[in-house]
């Protein structure tokens, strides 16, 4: 190759050089110029003053009952069925009352005969007075008299309180709804036999339910009646609001749980018996049970930043770029994440930006 070619060629590669140099140097020059990242920043505090404590419970009837009858006999009419709105006094079922009856009307024949015992003995007794007055009769006459006239009376009255007795077990065996409800459980049918003690039907009053939910031991301090309650029912896709009515002081029946009832509006419609809810009292000044492990922080879902598996927040440095930290959540009530690890009470973190952020990007606080 000729010494000119090898000039030339030299030549043209020092201007390329040239030229990448210049390149580099431009886009370092974009970098530094370019504009800070207006950003809106947060800190955790605020949010870690307030928590939650989440519990699962149930719709319930606010008043339900177990209908029974205290007679035993086969089952002769149930003309309710499982859905059927009833009314207070309408018939739930009838029980078989012959023997019953017969009772009855052997006390029937038992108060007349001891009427008609107490008549003669009244008789007696106002003959033999009047001949006592007239000093016919002896005192021991007439106190033999006066006594089988007072032992008549009181078989009369004994005859009598045997027929309510009668009465009331007659009235055993048409059992008749004690309030207006709904028959929620049918446990037997017409042909049954009817055992006293033993439910036959159930009942739940109509338009009044509540939430029971089961709440830990280490919660159960931080709540009282009278506190609002958020009430998420997803069968129903309903988020209603309530308030504690009663507080069970108790777990011994519960398996160390304790039972906590949360009012529903009566206006809330499509709610029925059974359905689960999704509990959440909020609650001040949360212990570590509520808002997780000791020095954990809620900030909202949207500062989340989601890297393939990994989750980060953005914070700012100390020459004002934004630094990818790198975080571990726990539960996610509402809009907002507990951060277990990664973040502190008292640190700021970016929570919106109006601009692509990444590490290093220069920002500014609105």
């Amino acid at each position: 190759m000729s010494f000119k070619k090898i000039t030339i060629a030299l030549t043209a590669l020092t201007a390329a050089f040239t030229l990448v140099g210049c390149s580099g140097n431009e886009e370092k020059a974009v970098v530094k110029a370019q504009a800070p990242v207006l950003v809106t920043v947060a800190s955790p505090d605020g949010a870690a003053a307030t928590g939650w404590i989440e519990a699962s419970g149930q719709v319930e009837a606010a008043h339900s009952v177990n209908i029974s009858t205290r007679a035993m006999g086969y089952i002769t009419q149930m003309p309710v069925k499982v859905g059927d709105h009833v009314k207070a006094g309408q018939l739930l079922f009838a029980v078989n009352s012959a023997d019953i009856h017969a009772k009855r009307a052997q006390t029937d024949a038992m108060i007349a005969q001891s009427d008609a015992a107490l008549n003669n003995a009244k008789k007696d007794y106002d003959r033999f007075t009047t001949l006592y007055k007239q000093q016919s009769a002896s005192a021991k006459e007439l106190d033999q008299v006066t006594l089988q006239y007072q032992s008549a009376k009181a078989a009369a009255e004994a005859a009598r309180q045997m027929k309510n007795e009668v009465s009331a077990n007659l009235s055993y065996t048409r059992v008749t709804a004690p309030f207006t409800g709904i028959v929620t459980q049918k446990m037997m049918d017409a042909g049954s036999m009817a055992t006293p003690g033993m439910p036959v039907l159930t009942i739940e009053q109509a338009g009044s339910l509540q939430v029971s939910a089961s709440v830990a031991e280490n919660q159960i301090g931080s709540l009282k009646v009278g506190d609002p309650a958020v009430l998420k029912i997803a069968s129903a896709e309903k988020t209603i609001e309530g308030k504690v009515i009663q507080l069970n002081p108790s777990s011994q029946f519960s398996g160390g749980q304790y039972i906590v009832k949360i009012s529903i509006p009566a206006d809330t419609k499509q709610l029925y018996a059974g359905m689960f809810v999704h509990v959440q009292f909020p609650v001040k000044a949360a212990p570590a049970a509520v808002s997780g492990e000791s020095g954990a922080v809620m900030i909202p879902v949207k500062a989340i930043i989601n890297r393939d598996q990994l989750t980060g927040v953005y914070t700012i440095s100390a020459q004002n770029t934004a630094l990818l930290r790198w975080v571990r959540l726990g539960k996610t009530t509402g809009d907002q994440v507990e951060v277990l690890s990664g973040l502190a009470k008292n640190e700021q973190y970016i929570l919106s930006a109006e601009g692509r952020l990444y590490n290093g990007a220069p920002v500014k606080i609105k």
